[in-house]
């Protein structure tokens, strides 16, 4: 693992505003969803679990707990949710019965493309209002920030 050369007070800086900053964007992105997506609004496990399965389609429980960093007792739980409201679909493995592969239904692949094109307009009104030095700065620091989940994962958890 890489260790930067910046300062201690540097970091402390970047992580600070980092965690101040990523839950307000959500939050404003979310409250501008919530104003115009016309379907109920799932609870926010219910909504990672969709995302992950329909990025990872044929993903187990226990995987997607992994990913999740959840318990697989409160996933199976979610799945049942998603399952009762008609957004997943739950596969028995052909080699193992025990074992279930996840995948979404085609309602839930359209409203998470709905939901995802709303928060992408809102996002780029929102970048639109940057100037062009902080959307150079915001486009050079992408990689970094999609890497950035990596090490806050834990194999105990």
């Amino acid at each position: 693992m890489p260790d930067s050369s910046a300062p201690p007070q540097d970091i402390d800086h970047v992580a600070s505003v980092l965690v101040a900053c990523l839950p307000a964007l959500h939050r404003g992105l979310e409250r501008q969803i919530a104003k115009e997506f016309p379907h109920p609004r799932l609870p926010e496990g219910q909504l990672a679990l969709l995302f992950l399965v329909e990025e990872r389609e044929g993903i187990t429980v226990r995987e997607t707990a992994e990913a999740l960093l959840m318990k697989p007792n409160n996933v199976s739980a979610l799945v049942s949710q998603l399952t009762g409201t008609g957004l997943l679909e739950r596969r028995q493995d052909a080699a193992d019965k025990r074992v279930a592969h996840l995948h979404p239904t085609a309602v839930a692949r359209e409203r998470l493309a709905e939901a995802r094109l709303l928060k992408e307009a809102h996002m780029v009104r929102a970048l639109r209002t940057l100037t062009d030095g902080d959307l150079d700065a915001l486009g050079a620091a992408l990689g970094a920030l999609t890497s950035l989940p990596r090490p806050l994962r834990s194999p105990a958890d």
